[in-house]
């Protein structure tokens, strides 16, 4: 076990220096609010003809995210799948996240997932499932700044605020993997970071250019409607599989956030619109019982993002690495 944690690091500390220094530009994406790895939306799902009862199964993984204006976020994530029968699934997933940027560090566990997915149809050549869940948030996404009390944007939340609803399904073959999904949040959060506002030395809210500059307002942010498409190919041998895949996520809804000012809400032009991923990744068995899985994502397609991100869901790249356990 020290072994197989020892390597996930590793591995996960080499990817990252080299996408730093190859990186020079990067994009908005890999930017959904946690529904993309739900259920029968998770990636690099394998295809079985027969159902024969499912084992139980746990995940540890460890993840790092870059999002815009040079956010890093870190996420250590409990994934649990608990099977009631040979259709039926359920899955809690527990992170716990770590960010850090200019304008301070937070840490704490983030919104916590539920999903419950069922098997519709099987048969030789595919099989077809669908997930109902929810997201469960562990804070109102209002974090400060430790040292200065100043209300902190979303990109340094470790919870979006929201109970969110989340439907999805997939149709699985040897070969292929197609998922849709929808997201919707239910609820405002209680974000209070105005960009132009931050605290002074003696405790007053004072004008700073660069802040206003960079992150974008999200008061009492809700954010808008998402629909996920995941298309991948898989190469399966004996222990090992490879995947490349795609993963466009299109917010067909305007955020919204509250005017300091006048108390009103409004909708955020540019929050709308497509962030289209790329991704990669691998698995490879040690046992029937164990494994560890690789996945890195990146935004392409510049230029026809949504260009404002609000709700701070803007990974202009992710990686994770995570060893699987059955039982």
């Amino acid at each position: 076990m020290r072994k197989i944690f020892f390597l996930i690091t590793n591995v996960l500390f080499i990817i990252v220096f080299l996408n730093n220094y190859i990186s020079h530009t990067f994009a908005q994406g890999c930017s959904d609010a946690g529904f993309c790895t739900m259920g029968a939306m998770k990636p690099n799902q394998s295809f079985n003809r027969k159902l024969d009862i499912r084992l139980q199964s746990l995940e540890i993984s460890q993840g790092y995210g870059f999002a815009r204006f040079g956010t890093h976020i870190w996420a250590t994530t409990l994934d649990a799948n608990f099977s009631f029968n040979s259709k039926t699934m359920f899955q809690v997933k527990l992170p716990y996240m770590f960010t850090s940027g200019r304008l301070g560090d937070t840490n704490g566990i983030s919104d916590i997932s539920l999903s419950l997915s069922r098997n519709v149809f099987n048969n030789e050549q595919y099989q077809i499932g669908i997930t109902l869940g929810t997201k469960i948030p562990t804070n109102r996404g209002d974090l400060a700044n430790k040292d200065t009390g100043a209300p902190l944007p979303m990109y340094y939340q470790t919870s979006l605020g929201t109970y969110d609803f989340i439907f999805g399904a997939s149709l699985i073959s040897r070969n292929w993997l197609f998922a849709l999904g929808y997201q919707q949040a239910l609820n405002a959060n209680n974000n209070q970071f105005i960009r132009n506002l931050q605290a002074s030395d003696d405790g007053n809210f004072a004008i700073i250019p660069e802040a206003t500059l960079l992150y974008p307002p999200g008061n009492q942010i809700i954010r808008g409607k998402d629909i996920m498409v995941r298309v991948e190919r898989n190469f399966r041998f004996a222990r090992f599989n490879f995947f490349v895949g795609i993963l466009p996520i299109y917010r067909f809804t305007k955020d919204s956030i509250v005017l300091p000012t006048t108390g009103k809400r409004v909708e955020v032009l540019g929050s709308d619109g497509l962030a289209f991923n790329v991704l990669v990744g691998f698995g490879y068995q040690f046992s029937t019982k164990s494994g560890i899985k690789f996945l890195y994502g990146k935004k392409e397609l510049d230029g026809i993002s949504r260009p404002k991100n609000p709700d701070g869901l803007s990974r202009e790249w992710v990686v994770s690495v995570g060893y699987l356990f059955r039982f």
